[in-house]
């Protein structure tokens, strides 16, 4: 009865000190924090993935792909991360669901694995017509270990930059796509908020970088 007692005890003490092994082999997390660091700029609803290597979501000089448009115009994710998902590039995708206003941060937890230890962030830039942040395709950091990157406002090329509010979604009122709209036709770096038309400059202009984006592996 002793002995049996010492072995339990000797057991429980082995149990105890091992490392807690993931249900899935290679299978982890990523803690990912945005945190707008514009003046005025929202971020709409943020889209987070984690997915194979040698999948960004854009190229830069390039045009934006459909999926893509859809998030820069009107801030809906959901075809992205649709295609993300069935194509089989996606380990995981999960979305902040709220819109980030200036100055502050929220931190999406997103499931990886070693062979999908890649990560990208999209969000649209409000009032912009196609402006958004992005992480395009960053490999995640080892363990307890935190890699920080920051997004300069990208702009899809996909709707000309009027700064009209009938052209800009969300709480300016106006329309979410213009599909007659073709824009500058390739994705580029966005040249700011100039003040032709609705949307001030003075209240909404940056200058970049216009996110800061914290990737931590999570034990």
């Amino acid at each position: 009865m002793r002995l049996t007692k010492k072995l339990l005890l000797s057991l429980l003490a082995i149990s105890a000190c091992a490392p807690v092994v993931s249900a899935v082999a290679g299978e982890g997390m990523y803690a990912v924090t945005v945190t707008n660091i514009t003046r005025g700029v929202i971020f709409t609803p943020i889209l987070v993935a984690t997915h194979k290597k040698g999948h960004p979501l854009f190229m830069l000089g390039n045009p934006a792909s459909d999926e893509l448009v859809a998030v820069a115009e009107s801030g809906n994710t959901d075809p992205l991360a649709d295609k993300l998902t069935m194509s089989g590039i996606a380990y995981d995708t999960k979305s902040s669901g709220a819109p980030l206003f200036p100055g502050e941060s929220v931190t999406v937890e997103v499931m990886m694995h070693d062979k999908f230890n890649y990560v990208s962030v999209v969000s649209m830039m409000l009032p912009t017509n196609d402006g958004f942040i992005a992480v395009n395709g960053v490999k995640g950091p080892e363990d307890k270990k935190t890699r920080n990157v920051m997004s300069p406002g990208f702009d899809a090329g996909s709707e000309t930059n009027d700064e009209q509010f009938a052209s800009i979604p969300g709480p300016f009122g106006g329309e979410g796509l213009s599909p007659n709209d073709n824009g500058e036709g390739y994705i580029h770096i966005h040249g700011g908020i100039h003040g032709i038309a609705d949307v001030v400059a003075a209240d909404y202009d940056w200058r970049n970088p216009t996110a800061k984006i914290s990737i931590k592996r999570m034990k």
